[in-house]
């Protein structure tokens, strides 16, 4: 369990850092308070660096609870680390549908449908960032893993 933590923690924090540069870079800082309006409301974009700050806080947690699930499934799914690209891909597009059809509508933002421009700004990160960097540590780590297993049970 430890280790799942741990791999869901490098993994989250690798691709969350990765969205929130090319979010940051996009949209500002608004981009925080915007993710903070999902427990506050309209009032985030009241708070300053403190709602800014808590966006971002919320940010990284999603992602690691968005690694975490990965993580899990992986070990009953060998093909998520087998393939960690091409999962990763796929997990990437799986969860902007899940945080665009799922999350959002049930935060305080309540659904919008996405339009295409939005669409086409906030789909790729999911692709090419999020998704991959949690698929290729996973991987990593459970490779390392084997190799471990390999190694010890040649000693014995």
């Amino acid at each position: 369990m430890k280790k799942d933590l741990r791999t869901a923690a490098i993994g989250g924090a690798i691709g969350g850092l990765l969205d929130a540069i090319y979010a940051s870079t996009l949209w500002g800082m608004g981009a925080w308070q915007s993710v903070a309006s999902g427990l506050l409301g309209k009032a985030s974009f009241d708070g300053g660096n403190t709602t800014i700050a808590l966006g971002l806080a919320l940010h990284f947690l999603i992602a690691f609870v968005m690694a975490l699930v990965y993580v899990k499934a992986s070990h009953k799914l060998p093909a998520l680390t087998a393939r960690p690209v091409l999962m990763g891909v796929l997990y990437g597009c799986v969860l902007y549908v899940v945080m665009n059809f799922v999350v959002i509508p049930l935060s305080a933002i309540g659904f919008h449908p996405p339009k295409l421009m939005g669409v086409l700004k906030s789909l790729p990160p999911h692709i090419l960032f999020v998704g991959p960097a949690i698929a290729l540590v996973t991987a990593r780590r459970a490779r390392a893993d084997v190799a471990g297993f390999a190694v010890a049970s040649e000693r014995v």
